[in-house]
């Protein structure tokens, strides 16, 4: 059923999104082929043909808009499947009805981690093609990146942006400022916490690290990630004596 009910989305989606949306002045070059009202002249012909645009007009924006909606419900159910290329492709298109939505550039840079990890094709060694897995993870940074750049309060892409530098593209130190910010409101995050130690750590800011691990520990989210904390925190006091 759940099958059946994405299909039936893409076969709607497709029907009201066949195209980029049309401009304004295209909407009025066609209706003055279907009102008739091509020349009018007298102040009742020139109101009466304002109403007639001004009314289909506002009709094919509505379309417009509910084709965009569409097309993210699409991405949305794509990724609840896991089909992340096909989420990834739908919500691009989201974004040619609505090119400022930060939700929709989370949802793509979401999209595009998940294909550098799990949908590539593999070589014969058994290993992911560098060029095209790098695209994506570059793909990704640029979307968390433009989300941010709409709505710079959007913690959930600070969070996703800090996870991919550290994990994804080796750049600790460009994480940092990112999952700073996101603790400053989720203030009780375990998991941000965890990758901003290991950004610290990273980076040989063995005392900042500590001092979070110190507080997952106090804050015991639960046994598996108290026992990790600390596991953690000797490994960076074993770094910082070594040193």
């Amino acid at each position: 059923m759940k099958s059946n009910a994405v299909l039936a989305a893409a076969c709607l989606a497709a029907v009201v999104c066949t195209s980029c949306a049309p401009s304004y002045n295209s909407i009025k070059r066609m209706q003055r082929l279907e009102e008739g009202v091509s020349s009018p002249t007298t102040k009742e012909e020139l109101e009466e043909a304002l109403k007639k645009y001004e009314a289909r007009a506002m009709d094919l924006v509505s379309t417009e808009a509910q084709s965009g909606m569409w097309y993210k419900i699409l991405g949305t159910r794509y990724l609840d499947e896991a089909m992340y290329r096909k989420a990834y492709d739908a919500f691009r298109k989201a974004l040619m009805y609505y090119p400022d939505n930060a939700n929709l550039y989370y949802y793509v840079a979401i999209c595009a981690g998940y294909i550098a990890n799990s949908e590539l094709d593999f070589d014969a060694k058994g290993t992911v093609e560098t060029a095209e897995r790098a695209n994506y993870l570059k793909l990704s940074e640029s979307a968390y990146l433009r989300a941010l750049e709409i709505d710079p309060k959007y913690y959930r892409a600070m969070y996703g942006i800090g996870v991919l530098y550290v994990f994804e593209l080796d750049q600790p130190d460009s994480a940092i400022p990112y999952l700073e910010r996101f603790l400053e409101t989720q203030k009780r995050d375990s998991d941000a916490m965890f990758v901003l130690a290991r950004a610290y750590y990273q980076t040989y800011q063995f005392d900042k690290a500590i001092v979070l691990y110190d507080k997952i520990i106090s804050l015991d989210p639960n046994a598996e990630k108290t026992a990790e904390a600390k596991a953690n925190k000797k490994v960076v006091l074993d770094a910082q004596y070594a040193r």
